[in-house]
């Protein structure tokens, strides 16, 4: 599709209600009860704290499209997206979106893990993962989803992730903002005939995302684990798409990649619409390197550290305070870190960082180190612990 019209669309039809890092089922009540004046909504079960989850409908096509996100309620960004797509499909004017819910029939679960929504948290109430419960469906959202993919039985299944900062598209310098998975249905990995009709959407996908963030894109690891949604669908012959979310440089809330996932699904619902996918061309999905984990937050450069020539490597925590997501610096390796890169790096010049007293003579971005002094993040025991 075309990269200008996409972005129109995204300024057009982007919900301004939701944004940043934190969000939870607070936030997309009202919009779901807005939505309920317009299309197809209803709750299909509860979460192990008897939180409601929900399912839009969208559409009346004979292509039946399954999309879950926030099975890890701190995965959030492609929430964001959801919405946003759903504000661009409910419009009568738009002939695309027209168009396609004339061919397909979308099925919607926003947030499948409420309680890990609202703590912020990979995990659901009861400390379980649910892409780890596919197969033994010990919580309640996973018997939900399990139920709606055999009364659905969906023609494609979009499993909607995010992903941290460390990972890199391939072992290079850029940053993985977005990365997809065709995952394996089998622990060979065989490349089914579903695996390569995910393929092929994906590499569709991956040559429009190439004209808006060139070698952004990763690949995410094919390793195979039944208890995994993705795989199960895969062990089923059901095509999986997995989507994640992730850095985009100086983009901790994650707005940058939104829109990023934002096109990524109009495209491909746009040639799912229009395109027999029958696995052909698949071969460009190799094209995507896999993910590396080249990259830190931030990078201390060139440092002498107890008479040491070393770099130090800091890796934001994630906590959530009064609503809000904050990014806690901790220090995670004192090495040479030359084979890595920061988000952001801090060229030392070799200046000293002194262990004794919490002294540094480290001139460059003055306060920003003195932050991290009052943390105590230069202390070695820290460092160590």
């Amino acid at each position: 599709m075309n990269i200008d019209t996409l972005k129109y669309w995204f300024t057009l039809y982007k919900e301004p209600s939701l944004f940043g890092r934190y969000i939870c089922l607070d936030h997309i009540s009202p919009l779901l009860d807005e939505l309920s004046k317009k299309v197809d909504l209803r709750q299909i079960g509860s979460s192990e704290n008897n939180a409601p989850i929900h399912l839009i409908t969208l559409g009346t096509g004979p292509k039946k499209l399954l999309f879950w996100s926030q099975m890890h309620g701190n995965e959030s960004t492609t929430t964001k997206a959801i919405f946003d797509l759903i504000n661009l499909l409910i419009d009568s004017n738009n002939n695309i979106a027209s168009a396609i819910l004339k061919e397909c029939t979308l099925y919607i679960v926003p947030i499948l893990s409420p309680d890990g929504a609202k703590a912020y948290t990979r995990l659901n109430y009861n400390k379980i993962d649910l892409n780890r419960d596919a197969q033994n469906e010990t919580q309640k959202e996973s018997i939900v989803l399990n139920d709606l993919i055999q009364q659905i039985k969906p023609d494609f299944g979009f499993n909607l992730h995010g992903q941290r900062t460390i990972f890199s598209a391939g072992e290079t310098n850029y940053p993985a903002t977005v990365s997809f998975l065709s995952p394996a249905g089998d622990a060979k990995r065989s490349i089914t005939k579903s695996r390569k009709q995910a393929m092929q959407v994906i590499a569709k996908m991956n040559e429009m995302l190439q004209e808006c963030i060139p070698n952004q894109v990763g690949r995410y690891d094919d390793g195979f684990n039944l208890n995994c949604v993705g795989d199960t669908l895969s062990y089923m012959g059901i095509p999986a798409i997995l989507f994640e979310s992730g850095h985009y440089p100086n983009d901790y809330d994650r707005e940058t990649t939104r829109q990023y996932i934002f096109f990524s699904l109009i495209t491909s619902l746009h040639y799912i619409s229009t395109t027999e996918i029958t696995g052909k061309g698949y071969k460009d999905y190799y094209l995507i390197p896999e993910n590396g984990k080249c990259f830190y937050d931030i990078i201390v450069r060139d440092v002498i550290l107890n008479g040491k020539n070393t770099d130090i490597a800091i890796q934001y925590k994630e906590e959530l305070t009064k609503n809000n997501v904050k990014f806690i610096p901790k220090i995670v390796k004192i090495d040479n870190l030359q084979k890595f890169y920061g988000h952001r790096e801090i060229i030392g010049e070799k200046r000293a960082i002194r262990n004794e007293n919490v002294t540094v003579e480290i001139v460059p971005e003055a306060e920003l180190l003195k932050f991290y002094l009052d943390s105590e993040l230069f202390l070695i025991e820290q460092a160590k612990s």
